[in-house]
């Protein structure tokens, strides 16, 4: 069954038949659920008439759809068999069976993946779109959202950054006045004239007509440089939520029959045959065409194959990036802000698709702690400073990198993560796995790290790499000298992942020697002290605490600097093992929870390595409490030199 293609001139009655084709393939989809074929379902009923937007596109504009944008994905050119492979989870749709149904994606087509939370896309559409202005184009995204979710921060954050950079991106509210089971109108921005009404084009959806034409201006209006629109779409879902809700629990029949009455099918096709333009013969012609169509591509994707469980692991990551030496010299004495200020300048130098973009981090300034000094006078239009949102910095990060940009983005210090930790881990961490390989995330979020540097307290003192090795999908390093802070941001910005770089604080400014510049890899451990009794594996700040009690024991003791905390260096540990039998553990996360667990429990699990054990291993490790401001709560929540020299000893008994 043919669609309309994008750039095709409006024909109404090609419309009302994408509107039916995408109406049958829902309504296919819950006979079959029905008939306990398949296991989920989210349904576009009542908004057939939305997909009139997608004829205002071209080929390189994007859309970033959410769950019920059938139509318009018909309109932009998928088929209903593709759409039939997403909702059996057959390993030849879009996300090799690991989406739910109406979770669209198309890289070929700009398609952008859908993620559940229906205000994800959002930022990203704003990341991609400012990459485009950049690049001069004068394409544009579509970026639609649920009703109930125009409350949720990011919908704020994503107009508020659209209409300060005057990004080309159409946002689309498709208010079916329901969130789930909570009538929303109480809810809406819109509603409580919290939003600026010049911007705000609102339109009746349930007629294609209205749709099109409020398309057509907008996305000119884009194309002109004139910054964003937003349409608020008034229209109905003729549906519960999803296949696992049902309507009648929250609404009454009365309000379904009366909802019912103002289908965008029924309505369209009436005004088509009142003007003479389809007669009933022909109408019923189409719907028994339409309905063998779907119901042959239905019966064909059932039969494909499905997943693989061998390759639930691929796609996770992309191939390992190849480090090259990176741009500092070696016999100098520097410290790792200088050497990663260096490295910036050198990548900003090489690759103009380079974006930083931080809160304060352009020049007089350069970041609060320099590390960005003097590189937004030399690259004014790559080096940038960011709003106080760090949803909206991880978010754009998501889009400038799917678009083909490469970011380079800071948080001021890594305790902020939180507002941001949403497109963490919805969008940045999913991105490559939930796409089967086909869209992925290379980009670079570098964050001041960790206490031993007194008046930090709460916000400004933690460490918590362990939330992000949580993630699958995201690589994790702390440096701990100015050639590793080199190597590894420089391997990073070369990399095909999302790698986050966090810098340790206490130790950042310090001078060291650099003695050894090579390419550094992702999962690849730094033996710094040979030792035959005790392997003392540590990162970051705790590299110092390491070499101090190292040097306090009579015990041999070897000193393995991780670098990467995922990948992990197993290897390099085990071979230690295998020498010294004995294992500590230092690091400045929480002890509970933290990477340091993880090594010990991935280390004595397989029978072959318990075997090298002589002593139980020991974890030195910050207590279960946060920072505070006082000196004295820091370095007493924190580990020292003396509960290091205690662990060695205990493993050495």
């Amino acid at each position: 069954m043919s669609t309309i293609s994008a750039n095709k001139a409006y024909s109404r009655l090609d419309y009302l038949r994408l509107m039916l084709l995408s109406r049958e393939g829902d309504r296919r989809e819950g006979i079959l659920l029905r008939q306990s074929k398949g296991w989920f379902q989210v349904s576009g009923t009542g908004h057939e008439a939305l997909g009139a937007l997608a004829l205002a596109l071209r080929s390189d504009d994007y859309i970033f759809p959410y769950y019920r944008d059938r139509a318009i994905i018909l309109a932009r050119g998928l088929t209903t068999y593709e759409l039939a492979l997403a909702y059996y989870a057959k390993r030849g749709s879009s996300s090799g069976g690991r989406q739910m149904p109406g979770h669209y994606s198309d890289r070929e087509k700009n398609i952008f993946s859908v993620c559940t939370p229906t205000g994800g896309s959002l930022l990203p559409a704003c990341g991609t779109a400012w990459s485009m202005k950049m690049a001069g184009k004068d394409s544009l995204c579509l970026a639609s959202v649920g009703d109930a979710a125009s409350r949720q921060g990011e919908f704020f954050e994503a107009v508020a950054f659209a209409v300060q950079e005057k990004l080309p991106v159409v946002f689309i509210v498709e208010d079916n006045k329901y969130g789930i089971s909570t009538p929303t109108e109480k809810f809406l921005p819109f509603n409580l004239g919290i939003m600026n009404d010049d911007m705000i084009v609102k339109i009746d959806a349930r007629r294609p007509d209205n749709v099109y034409h409020a398309g057509r201006e907008a996305a000119e209006k884009a194309r002109r440089g004139n910054g964003p629109s937003l349409i608020w779409a008034d229209l109905d879902r003729l549906s519960p939520h999803t296949s696992s809700d049902d309507h009648r629990v929250y609404r009454t029949l009365e309000d379904i029959e009366e909802m019912n009455k103002r289908d965008p099918i029924r309505l369209f096709a009436e005004e088509l045959i009142k003007s003479g333009e389809l007669n009933e013969a022909a109408w019923q012609e189409m719907q028994d065409e339409i309905a063998k169509s779907v119901d042959a591509d239905y019966l064909r994707a059932e039969k494909e194959q499905d997943p693989l469980p061998e390759e639930t692991l691929i796609h996770n990551f992309g191939p390992d990036p190849k480090p090259e030496s990176p741009p500092i010299q070696s016999g100098q004495r520097t410290t790792m802000v200088s050497a990663i200020n260096n490295t910036f300048r050198k990548a900003l130098d090489e690759d103009p698709k380079i974006v930083f973009f931080g809160e304060d981090i352009e020049d007089p300034k350069g970041g609060v702690f320099g590390l960005t000094k003097g590189l937004s006078d030399s690259f004014p239009s790559q080096v940038i400073n960011s709003p106080l949102a760090e949803a909206t910095i991880m978010g754009v990060a998501v889009g400038m990198a799917a678009y083909g940009y490469r970011p380079v983005f800071e948080l001021q210090f890594i305790d902020f993560i939180a507002p941001g930790w949403n497109q963490i881990t919805t969008n940045m961490s999913t991105l490559r796995w939930r796409s089967f390989g086909e869209w992925k995330c290379p980009c670079v979020i570098y964050a001041p790290y960790g206490a031993y540097l007194p008046g930090g307290s709460l916000w400004h003192s933690h460490s918590n790499e362990a939330s992000l090795a949580h993630l699958p999908g995201i690589r994790v390093a702390i440096p701990s000298t100015p050639e590793d802070a080199s190597g590894l941001l420089w391997t990073a910005m070369h990399a095909d992942d999302p790698c986050f770089i966090l810098i340790p604080k206490h130790i950042f400014r310090k001078q060291m020697d650099v003695e050894n510049v090579v390419p550094v890899p992702f999962g690849k451990a730094k033996v710094v002290r040979d030792g035959t009794d005790v392997t003392l594996v540590t990162w970051g700040n705790c590299l110092e605490l390491a070499q101090e009690a190292a040097a306090s024991v009579s015990a041999s003791v070897e000193i393995i600097d991780l670098r990467s905390i995922v990948p992990c260096d197993y290897e390099t540990i085990v071979k230690s093992l295998s020498k010294t039998g004995r294992l500590v553990v230092v690091h400045e996360d929480n002890r509970t929870g933290g990477f340091g667990q993880t090594i010990i429990s991935e280390v004595t699990c397989v029978p072959d390595r318990w075997n090298l054990f002589l002593s139980p291993p020991q974890l030195v490790a910050r207590d279960d409490v946060h920072i505070g401001f006082n000196p004295i709560y820091e370095y007493a929540a924190l580990p020292d030199v003396s509960q290091v020299i205690d662990a060695i000893s205990v493993v050495m008994e």
